[in-house]
């Protein structure tokens, strides 16, 4: 499986960064607009930066390319897309079929909201898309999935719908266990679950589940 590391311009504490990294290899490193900036305070060289540079600024981008020789796709500030979806579309095009994101939450709320919904687009692609921060791994889901205590993010697991109902979800091995539920959109109930087990175990009947495992 072809893996990409893509680092965005939103906050990003450097110390998780670091921890984050540790033991992860990646075939493609992609750097969106003020990513960059991080990683080069990661000591992470990108093999490709990607987006309009207005926040980086195209004389950092320059000099930079001058310094490293690194392709840049550059684009207009006035277009469809944003940033971060350029470059999920051109992780897309290379063949990754997992992309791990870095700094897509935590700043402008639109941007955070906007990147989140981006994962359904290439979920339904047949990519995998985990964007982390130091507390937080998001990703989707459908379908069936078992979780090993030793291997979850954090505490803290919750599920909300990404599509407009979700039918036929059951929970078994979590402390709040479900039954073949239906849920829609605009609910809480699945928020905050935790394994009661050492494994739990996810079976969807229909539906795009995003999952959110976090700790305090």
């Amino acid at each position: 499986m072809k893996r990409c590391l893509m680092v965005t311009g939103g906050p990003l504490d450097l110390s998780f960064g670091r921890r984050f990294l540790l033991g992860r290899t990646y075939d493609l490193v992609i750097a969106v607009d003020a990513g960059l900036a991080a990683c080069e305070a990661l000591g992470l060289c990108p093999d490709l930066l990607v987006g309009d540079f207005d926040t980086l600024g195209r004389e950092r981008l320059l000099e930079y390319q001058e310094r490293s020789g690194v392709r840049a796709d550059v684009h207009q500030p006035e277009k469809d897309e944003t940033d971060t979806e350029l470059a999920l579309l051109t992780a897309a095009r290379q063949g990754c079929e997992a992309v791990d994101i870095l700094g897509a939450l935590g700043g402008r709320m639109d941007h955070a909201i906007g990147n989140i919904q981006l994962m359904y687009q290439f979920f339904c692609q047949g990519m995998e898309v985990n964007i982390y921060d130091a507390r937080n791994r998001l990703y989707l889901l459908g379908g069936h999935k078992v979780f090993h205590r030793e291997e979850v993010y954090g505490k803290y697991i919750s599920f909300l719908p990404m599509t407009e109902t979700v039918e036929g979800l059951t929970l078994r091995g979590f402390k709040y266990p479900l039954q073949r539920r239906t849920i829609g959109l605009g609910t809480s109930l699945c928020i905050s679950n935790e394994l009661k087990r050492e494994e739990g175990i996810l079976e969807l009947e229909k539906g795009v589940l995003l999952c959110v495992e976090a700790h305090d």
